[in-house]
């Protein structure tokens, strides 16, 4: 990925990007990178907080992330499905962004329904919006993602048969926790932003550094040299 190339990061929710990959969204905006974050809801469906101090808090926490921020109106919260339709709309907006590396929730089932349907929602439009014949796109040019990464809200949210890539995330720790926190009518409800510190810590741990977030990538990853792998996850 060209180092100019936006990153796009979706959420089914207002604060499922800054939870499940927030520390990646910081660290990535503050290297340079643009980044382009896509809530496909204001959490209607929510037991706390309203749809407007719901997008108050996204559009605050994505301010102290660095990124741009867009909602786009699909099915509603808890009511997302799978149609062609949505996925031509957010190929749409791949084409639209032109980003180098897409991040999504991951598609994995035993979660929010709406995570693991965005997730295929995404993974379907990054496929169409290389198609230079569909119609509802012919005004954008076609475009290829280098890379489709998932990201999960949840351990159950983990593909379990993806081995992640590990984010360190140490450096933009700070940026991370603020952007959490900003979205304080989650935050009261549920000990969300210590779960997700657990997570990225134990991944830490694992990998002898401070703080991880675990990507799962849609595809393998295709190097050309051995350098630019940092390190592995274990010590030796």
């Amino acid at each position: 990925m060209s180092d100019n190339a936006p990153l796009l990061v979706f959420g089914a929710h207002p604060d499922d990007v800054e939870f499940g990959c927030g520390g990646v969204v910081a660290q990535e905006a503050r290297a340079g990178r643009p980044v382009h974050m896509v809530v496909c809801s204001r959490g209607e469906a929510g037991t706390a907080g309203t749809p407007e101090i719901r997008e108050a808090e996204s559009r605050n926490a994505a301010a102290i992330l660095g990124a741009d921020l867009e909602f786009m109106e699909l099915d509603g919260d808890a009511r997302l499905r799978s149609r062609v339709s949505h996925a031509i709309t957010l190929a749409g907006v791949i084409r639209r962004i032109r980003p180098g590396v897409v991040m999504a929730p991951s598609p994995s089932e035993n979660q929010h329904p709406d995570h693991a349907q965005l997730g295929r929602l995404v993974r379907d439009a990054a496929r169409l919006a290389r198609f230079g014949g569909i119609s509802e796109l012919a005004a954008l040019p076609p475009h290829s993602i280098a890379s489709l990464f998932y990201y999960a809200l949840s351990l159950e949210a983990e593909p379990p048969d993806v081995s992640p890539v590990l984010y360190d995330v140490s450096d933009s720790l700070d940026t991370w926790v603020a952007a959490m926190e900003a979205h304080a009518s989650q935050v009261r409800a549920r000990p969300y932003v210590e779960m997700q510190l657990t997570r990225a810590r134990s991944r830490g741990l694992s990998a002898g550094t401070g703080h991880a977030i675990a990507l799962f990538p849609a595809d393998p990853i295709v190097v050309t040299r051995l350098e630019p792998i940092a390190t592995g996850a274990r010590s030796f």
